[in-house]
């Protein structure tokens, strides 16, 4: 009787293997297509509009005069920020001194130089000598004319335009290297302390190397920032790339053309630095996270690559139980 009422119970089934399907993003791919027809649509139009002369884009691209003014962008660029990045550094370390004079003179200068336009201090070192005619070096109050020079003379476009970019780059620096300092923990000075290290050991060997991975990101910005502020030294005649293009078609009213070639060379070694802000980030980023993040070139092959699609055996719920 016992073995009658049995009932025959299924063998399990062997797990199938499944095929993953991602799950569709329709919307994605209609976002996709309305960027691609708007892109498509923009390209046609300024290739095709005989009003952007291209022809005459192409004849001053690599023009001398656009080239002297793109090296001298260049050269007030690297000069600005190295200007700018150690008088930074100074500003900051002052600002954090527990001397009241020392911190305040770091804060109204920070306070002046952020509080007024660069266009202004652009101007007003390139007309400093109206309140200073000679420019005297000394001791104060001791032997206070040692050397003096004409200001006209010491003064030249090209020292006015590095003043009014550099001194105020100083003062946006000191704010970005006060951050990086203060995000270095509190720890970190007291080990130093304890190690018998002087406050600018400290300073010089534990923190700052620390503070680079916050520091670097917005030094980059401030260095593409630098790069396009240079064009307001055009208006105290120096020829840099946009006063080179000025320049030129003060003499050829071709404007639009050549503030072509002069946004196209911007957009170059703005590409450029940008590439060079990317691994430096990433360099100094090595400590912060487990892995580093793909490069672009390592996530367009991984894409362009990665064809297959995972297989996961799973198994069929109901087949391997009992049936009674």
């Amino acid at each position: 009787m016992a073995s009658a009422g049995r009932q025959d119970v299924a063998a399990p089934a062997k797990p199938e293997q499944i095929r993953a399907v991602p799950v569709r993003h329709p919307g994605r791919w209609v976002a996709a297509a309305i960027v691609v027809v708007l892109a498509a649509t923009i390209v046609h139009s300024v290739a095709t509009n005989p009003r952007f002369h291209w022809d005459i884009v192409g004849d001053y691209f690599f023009s001398a005069r656009v080239l002297h003014g793109l090296v001298v962008t260049l050269e007030l660029t690297v000069v600005s920020m190295a200007i700018g990045i150690v008088l930074g550094v100074v500003l900051a370390v002052m600002r954090l001194s527990p001397n009241p004079l020392v911190s305040g003179a770091s804060w109204f200068y920070i306070w002046l130089f952020r509080g007024t336009p660069v266009l202004v201090q652009l101007l007003f070192w390139n007309f400093v000598s109206a309140l200073y005619p000679r420019i005297h070096l000394g001791i104060p109050f001791l032997a206070p004319d040692l050397a003096s020079a004409d200001a006209n003379t010491l003064i030249t476009p090209f020292v006015a335009a590095i003043l009014g970019l550099g001194l105020n780059e100083g003062a946006y620096m000191a704010e970005i290297v006060r951050a990086g300092i203060l995000s270095v923990d509190e720890g970190q000075h007291e080990a130093a302390r304890a190690l018998g290290m002087t406050r600018l050991q400290t300073m010089r060997r534990i923190v700052l190397p620390q503070a680079m991975r916050v520091i670097v990101p917005p030094t980059g910005n401030e260095t593409i920032s630098m790069l396009k502020t240079t064009s307001l030294v055009s208006v105290i005649a120096y020829t840099e790339l946009l006063y080179a293009v000025q320049l030129i078609y003060a003499v050829n009213f071709r404007q639009i053309p050549l503030l072509i070639v002069a946004s196209l060379w911007y957009l170059i070694v703005t590409t450029i630095l940008s590439i060079g802000q990317y691994y430096l980030e990433r360099y100094f980023g090595r400590g912060a996270a487990r892995r580093l993040p793909d490069t672009p070139l390592q996530r367009l092959r991984r894409n362009v690559f990665s064809f297959r699609h995972a297989t996961v055996p799973v198994n069929v719920p109901g087949e391997s139980q009992e049936r009674r």
